[in-house]
């Protein structure tokens, strides 16, 4: 199947050598979002910030490609301090349903341009 890449100003750009989303068939692989402003390329501060911003880019990506984060059927958290564990799902719930998607949360010791949470996700286009 071909891939399709997906890119939207909407989110950050690519700060390496990724893309902010591949498409292959029906599913679409979301590049792990951290706390950056689309528009100012800067870490928003604070944490509960950072979440809120990783989950719309999230979204502005998920929407890009043509589908939602409802369409997302797996989701990896990222964490550098698993203290925001709480606060990441009280946030996460104002931006998926139920059924939510499969997740993992994993404490890392560093993220990269120093932020407190990165996400990626897989959605399947309905």
């Amino acid at each position: 199947m071909p891939k399709t890449i997906i890119a939207t100003e909407s989110a950050p750009a690519a700060i390496g050598t990724y893309s902010q989303a591949v498409r292959v068939g029906q599913t679409v692989y979301l590049s792990g979002q951290i706390g950056l402003d689309p528009v100012t390329g800067t870490l928003v501060p604070g944490s509960e910030a950072q979440i809120h911003r990783v989950f719309a880019n999230l979204k502005a990506v998920a929407e890009a490609a043509g589908g939602s984060l409802a369409g997302a059927v797996k989701l990896t958290v990222y964490l550098t301090d698993l203290a925001h564990f709480a606060k990441v799902n009280e946030i996460m719930a104002t931006y998926f349903a139920q059924p939510y998607p499969a997740r993992a949360a994993v404490g890392v010791a560093a993220l990269p341009r120093g932020a407190l949470i990165e996400a990626d996700a897989v959605v399947v286009l309905e």
